[in-house]
């Protein structure tokens, strides 16, 4: 967190502001963006991603409007540099990430932190690549946790983590894996089972295919045991 701001945006799930103040909506999108890039920002590549279809004075003018509707202490405009004057949730969420694919155990809030997109609502060309790239990556790091906290028997966290990958990611099999070794550390083989079912059948609705053979002879075997 910044030290010494007490202003902070969330950006997973909805946009939030926090200490909750009235914006108008050109202001809420300056503080997404800047929130989103988490560094500073030149004032003329902001008004070129914000309004792409304007030419550069009118979408620099659109800029200004939007910063004179913004409460001051929120952003430092100095010369033609834009900073953000506050913490937020995804940075926080970019940081437990980093944690969980080094191998860190996540407890609960970090886990919870990562189940979520990045404002699934916005659809703008700004928003795009970076919701894609947090989304990949918050599979990626919850699968691992699950793993992680698996080998480290903290099985409730561990169900968690892979629980909120395979809500994100339904039909990434390394994940459903993960989970189900979760379930079977528990001994809790029905829900082994029913992870490997709810793979199977959205594999074979979406794809065509078939969890990989590894997978379906291991659960197969459960019934025999």
């Amino acid at each position: 967190m910044k030290a010494g701001f007490s202003n902070r945006i969330g950006l997973l799930g909805r946009l939030g502001v926090y200490p909750m103040v009235r914006l108008s909506l050109p202001g809420r999108r300056v503080l997404a963006y800047l929130g989103l890039r988490g560094e500073p920002v030149m004032r003329r590549a902001a008004a070129a991603e914000l309004w792409p279809d304007q030419c550069e004075d009118t979408a620099r003018a659109n800029l200004r409007r939007a910063l004179w509707t913004l409460p001051v202490g929120w952003v430092d405009a100095v010369a033609d540099e834009l900073t953000l004057l506050a913490t937020t949730d995804y940075a926080d969420a970019q940081r437990a990430a980093q944690r969980a694919m080094c191998g860190e155990r996540l407890d609960f809030a970090a886990i919870e932190l990562l189940s979520q997109d990045v404002l699934p609502a916005w659809c703008e060309e700004w928003t795009v690549p970076i919701q894609e790239r947090h989304r990949l990556l918050r599979v990626q790091a919850l699968e691992v946790a699950c793993r992680t906290l698996l080998a480290a028997q903290e099985f409730a966290l561990a169900t968690q983590a892979g629980a909120a990958a395979i809500a994100a990611e339904p039909l990434r099999e390394s994940a459903a894996e993960a989970l189900i070794d979760a379930h079977l550390a528990q001994r809790n083989r029905f829900e082994a089972v029913q992870c490997f079912r709810a793979l199977e059948r959205r594999l074979k609705d979406e794809l065509g295919v078939a969890p990989h053979s590894s997978l379906s002879k291991r659960v197969e075997s459960l019934r025999h045991s």
